[in-house]
């Protein structure tokens, strides 16, 4: 009887060149809104862990696009989207009331609820003093004084202290004003 010598054959080990191209396809999917923050971490340590190439096949099957063609088409999506957004706010600031910036003078425009404020807001959004305005140098600046809704500029929640200009969006709350020079 004659014993036949077995061969065993493994797998190749994994390249780390595979699995940087595995985690290229994770980000891209990632970054183009394909997996929510949590599936691009699960499968980055699947993809980390992995031991064989149909591991990391498994894991970016789904996100892997045909090049050129699908890539103009999210590219094509995400300007139609762009576009709509900035038309769509740029609709809101036309329509939005006029605050216009004071007179220079020495001491800041006090903006909130309160009677003795300069510019007086009756709304629940609103604090009793919410955010002062004043002119330093040449440049107008809005600063929010620890508002519980806070205090936006076009669309971004100040931190401290921002520059304004004509024509800048600014919401008090949910009371919203477009700036205006005399």
């Amino acid at each position: 009887m004659t014993s036949s010598p077995e061969f065993h054959t493994y797998p190749a080990r994994l390249s780390d060149a595979e699995r940087d191209r595995a985690v290229a396809v994770l980000r891209e999917g990632a970054a183009l809104g394909k997996l929510s923050h949590d599936t691009f971490m699960r499968r980055m340590d699947l993809a980390l862990t992995a031991s064989r190439a149909d591991e990391l096949k498994a894991l970016t099957t789904d996100l892997e696009t045909d090049g050129r063609w699908a890539r103009r088409v999210f590219g094509t999506v995400g300007r139609i989207s762009a576009f709509s957004l900035r038309l769509r706010r740029a609709w809101q600031v036309e329509r939005l009331p006029k605050l216009l910036l004071p007179e220079p003078g020495p001491y800041p425009l006090r903006i909130g609820r309160d009677p003795v404020n300069g510019l007086r807001l009756s709304h629940d959004t609103v604090s009793r003093l919410h955010a002062e305005l004043s002119l330093r140098g040449e440049l107008w600046v809005l600063r929010d004084l620890g508002s519980t809704n806070g205090t936006t500029v076009n669309g971004r929640r100040v931190t401290g202290s921002v520059v304004v200009c004509d024509g800048d969006m600014v919401s008090f709350g949910q009371m919203s004003f477009r700036i205006a020079a005399h």
